[in-house]
Order: C-alpha cells, then sequence, then structure tokens
C-alpha cells in the first residue's frame, strides 16, 4: 500500500538505536513517530541559532539616529 509521507532510510549505532527505542517506549509512541519529533526538534533548533546569528549582525549596524518610529512605519 503506497504511504502519503515520504520515507527514509536511517543507519544507526546500536547504542543510539537502542536509547532511541527506550525514548519511544517511555514516551509510548513508534520508533518513527520519535525520529520524527526529534528531527523537528533539531531543525527548530538549527533555525533559531540562524535567527540568532542574523539579528546579531543586524544589531551591530543598528543606528538609532536613522531608525523610524512606529509612527512612521504605519503612516
Amino acid at each position: 500500500m503506497p504511504t502519503i509521507n515520504p520515507r527514509v532510510n536511517v543507519v544507526l549505532e546500536k547504542p543510539l538505536f537502542l536509547t532511541l527505542k527506550k525514548l519511544a517506549s517511555k514516551d509510548g509512541v513508534s520508533l518513527s513517530t520519535k525520529v520524527r519529533d526529534l528531527i523537528r526538534e533539531a531543525i527548530e533548533e538549527y533555525e533559531e541559532a540562524y535567527l540568532v546569528k542574523v539579528a546579531e549582525k543586524r544589531a551591530k549596524t543598528f543606528r538609532r539616529d536613522q531608525a523610524l518610529t512606529h509612527k512612521q512605519i504605519w503612516k
């Protein structure tokens, strides 16, 4: 039976697999669901780190004397 969602095959070292299996069992979810959730969390962390870098770079070039006020923006 074809599936709607794409699949990914991953080869894990035994200790990593056993840890993953324990985490899935503890949460009462399948291995697939646990892997998906962990990947989602990792991507969110990655995105957050990227956005922090962008914000830090922008903060270095920010000049209050050239900044627009809220009223100026929404005129």
